[in-house]
C-alpha cells in the first residue's frame, strides 16, 4: 500500500506533507502532556512491530503493493495520536532506508497508514464494543477495527493516485505521474483488501490485542 515515488504530483504531495505536518504537530503537543516512563517503551514496540509486519510485501494490479499495518492494534493499545507517530517512525525509515515508498510519498503513506487507521479502528472498536468487557465482544470489535480501517485507507489510496490522470497531465492529456485512473485504481486497492489483507489486518489486531489486554490491561487506552 506504499505509495512510490513519481506516482503523486506536487500538487498532491506537498498537499499532503502539509496535512501529516500539521498531524504530528499535534500529536507530539498531546503526547507530551500525556507520556510516561510506562508508555516510552510500548512506543517502541508499536513503531518496530509496525515497520516489521510492513516488510512483507505483495505485489498488487494498479501499481502498488498489499501488506498489513498493524496501526490498528497501536491505536487500540497506545490511543490514535501515539500510534501516529509510531508508525510515521516506521513508514519514514522503510522509505529514507529500505526505499519502501517514495521519499515524496511520505506525507501521502503517513496519513494513510499512521493517521486514518488508527482513528478509524478506535472510532470502529468503539462503535462495536460500546463500554462492554466481554471477551467475545470486544474480540469482534478489534477484528473489525482492523479490517475496517486497512480498507478505508487502502481506498484513500487508491483515491490519492488515482486522481493524478485527472489532475496532472501535460498538453496533450497524457499523464504526468500515476497512469491508472480511479476506474483501476479503487478497484484493484479495494478488492484485495476486503478478500485478503483487511482480513489478516484484523486477525492481527484482534490476536495482539486480546493477549496484551489480559497482559496488561491498565496499558489499553481505546481513546
Amino acid at each position: 500500500m506504499h505509495i512510490p515515488d513519481g506516482y503523486l504530483g506536487p500538487k498532491t504531495y506537498i498537499t499532503m506533507y502539509a496535512i501529516f505536518t500539521a498531524f504530528i504537530f499535534v500529536a507530539i503537543k498531546k503526547l507530551k502532556k500525556k507520556l510516561s516512563l510506562k508508555l516510552i517503551p510500548f512506543l517502541g514496540f508499536a513503531s518496530a512491530f509496525s515497520f516489521l509486519i510492513m516488510m512483507f510485501n505483495i505485489p498488487i494490479p494498479g501499481g502498488t503493493t498489499g501488506h498489513a499495518v498493524g496501526a490498528a492494534l497501536a491505536g487500540l493499545v497506545i490511543g490514535p495520536w501515539a500510534a501516529m507517530i509510531a508508525v510515521s517512525v516506521a513508514l519514514i525509515i522503510q522509505a529514507l532506508v529500505f526505499g519502501d515508498g517514495g521519499i515524496t510519498a511520505i506525507g501521502a503513506n503517513c496519513f494513510t497508514m499512521a493517521i486514518v487507521m488508527p482513528f478509524i479502528a478506535v472510532w470502529t472498536y468503539k462503535l462495536i464494543a460500546g463500554n462492554t468487557d466481554n471477551k467475545r465482544r470486544t474480540g469482534v470489535a478489534a477484528f473489525f477495527a482492523g479490517y475496517v480501517s486497512l480498507n478505508v485507507a487502502a481506498l484513500i489510496t487508491a483515491v490519492l493516485f488515482g486522481l493524478q490522470p485527472i489532475i496532472s497531465t501535460d498538453a496533450a492529456g497524457n499523464p504526468l505521474y500515476s497512469p491508472y485512473p480511479l476506474k483501476i485504481a479503487v478497484p484493484a486497492m479495494t478488492l484485495e483488501h476486503l478478500l485478503l489483507f483487511g482480513i489478516v489486518e484484523g486477525i492481527v489486531t484482534m490476536v495482539f490485542f486480546q493477549y496484551l489486554k489480559k497482559a496488561n490491561p491498565e496499558l489499553v487506552s481505546n481513546k
